[in-house]
């Protein structure tokens, strides 16, 4: 689906030597975090399992037969403060003819769900943003362009009571908004799962959702005007393109910068087609293209994910030559130890710096059958400031007085929560608190030609 509706700020791609970075603090209603990616699939049973496997996330929630959900199966994985969520349509004759159902989301559309998933394959449904004021966002967001999908919703249960509403994002991917009260791993109406193992390979949260789409002004426009956020960095073809492809991006982000949503459009006249056109058309339309997942210790990280590769985990894009690793090393100097430098050749792992930070990345394959969406696993380092708040205050912010609109005093109030909701790396026995800035080392301009070639190496394999 394409853009509309109220015409937001104009947009203009400059590069990424242009580009000025300015926060304007515009967002037009209290943005919190990232809440959770829900993904539809045809199989949440063996998918979560996959992920949980590969990715190294703990079963927190579900809703299924067992919980009395006749509709859908719906599983939750959690490591620390990233969330992901799988869910599958039961039989409609089954569904249809049981005598009553019990599901968090009482509207959930079984046909939606089949056509998506043939459309679609296994790909993103929802981008979940904690916000101050779910039906608020919705009112905004529908009044400034937006599509709405699922109106105010409050979803209740022994722990307390959400409220959750949806808005198109691109092509057939929501931005869900939650706001609320309650206890809980997930969302009012999941059965907590607390005897299940706990597994973790030290995944922090999501960093970054990336977004492909044909038009990628139209988007940014549609999408900046009904939330208000800002832009945060870009590159254009000159910047990223290799001999063979290229893209345009530009990075969007919310007031405390803490949501950051990429959005690419293919660019033409290459030798080979863009890899965003190859999504675009493998996926049948915009959609989430990946997901970066940050970590404080990739190193760890990547040792546990690599031992499971081959044994039901993700296979990971083409590690570059030792050539690459001389160069990069000749020119960032000693941003890694001796060790660190091995290590990071052996893993695979690519390495970067910008005028703030470092930033080590590497890329999976995709993760289902088509060549569309796929996981980046990412270590940002440096960009740290102290903070004498205590480790609770960002999670004690969740519990404060969401605000109505309209009221510009809770509005200011509400902001200010919003600010608190930080990158936590460290939390140290004095009390203080060390917080890591969004974007911190960029998002890997130095790498993007042995990306994309590693890339496009392999899409030369698929032939498509």
């Amino acid at each position: 689906m394409g853009a509309g509706g109220a015409q937001g700020p104009k947009v203009e791609l400059v590069g990424y030597a242009n580009f000025v970075r300015n926060n304007p603090r515009s967002d037009k209603f209290p943005v919190h975090k990232f809440h959770h990616i829900e993904f539809w699939c045809a199989d949440a049973t063996n998918t979560f399992k996959r992920f949980q496997h590969g990715l190294g996330m703990t079963l927190v929630a579900k809703s299924d037969h067992s919980t009395g959900n006749s509709k859908y199966c719906s599983y939750v994985l959690q490591s620390n403060d990233l969330v992901f969520t799988f869910t599958a349509p039961y039989s409609r004759k089954c569904a249809a003819a049981a005598p009553s159902s019990s599901e968090p989301l009482p509207d959930y559309d079984q046909q939606q769900a089949f056509e998506f998933i043939c459309t679609h394959g296994l790909a993103a449904r929802a981008v979940g943003l904690q916000v101050g004021d779910a039906a608020q966002a919705y009112e905004v967001s529908v009044a400034n362009g937006a599509k709405g999908v699922r109106p105010p919703t409050k979803l209740e249960d022994g722990g307390g009571c959400a409220v959750v509403s949806e808005v198109l994002l691109y092509g057939d991917v929501v931005l869900r908004y939650i706001s609320g009260k309650w206890e809980g791993p997930y969302l009012p109406g999941y059965t907590a799962t607390p005897n299940e193992p706990q597994i973790c390979y030290g995944l922090h949260r999501l960093d970054h959702a990336v977004g492909n789409v044909p038009k990628l002004i139209e988007h940014l426009e549609h999408v900046i005007g009904f939330t208000g956020f800002h832009e945060f960095a870009e590159f254009v073809a000159e910047d990223v393109g290799t001999v063979d492809s290229g893209l345009n991006s530009m990075v969007l982000a919310s007031n405390n910068e803490m949501v950051l949503l990429p959005m690419n459009e293919p660019t033409f006249g290459t030798k080979r087609k863009s890899q965003i056109q190859t999504y675009l058309e493998q996926n049948e339309g915009p959609g989430l293209q990946h997901l970066a997942l940050k970590t404080h210790d990739i190193l760890s990280t990547m040792r546990e994910m690599h031992a499971r590769s081959r044994c039901g985990g993700f296979e990971f894009q083409a590690a570059p030559g030792h050539d690459y690793y001389k160069r990069v090393a000749e020119k960032v100097g000693d941003v890694l130890s001796p060790e660190e430098w091995a290590a990071v050749e052996q893993l695979g792992i690519l390495v970067d710096q910008d005028d703030q930070g470092v930033l080590l990345q590497i890329f999976t394959k995709p993760l289902g059958d088509r060549p569309t969406i796929f996981i980046e696993i990412i270590e940002r380092r440096g960009c740290l400031k102290e903070s004498a708040a205590q480790a609770g205050s960002a999670a004690a912010a969740a519990a404060e007085p969401t605000a109505a609109g309209g009221d510009a005093d809770a509005d200011g109030a509400a902001a200010a929560v919003a600010d608190k909701f930080k990158d936590i790396v460290q939390v140290r026995e004095d009390g203080v608190v060390v917080e890591q800035a969004a974007g911190c080392g960029g998002f890997g301009k130095g790498n993007f030609s042995e990306l994309f070639k590693s890339i496009e190496e392999y899409e030369r394999t698929l032939q498509v």
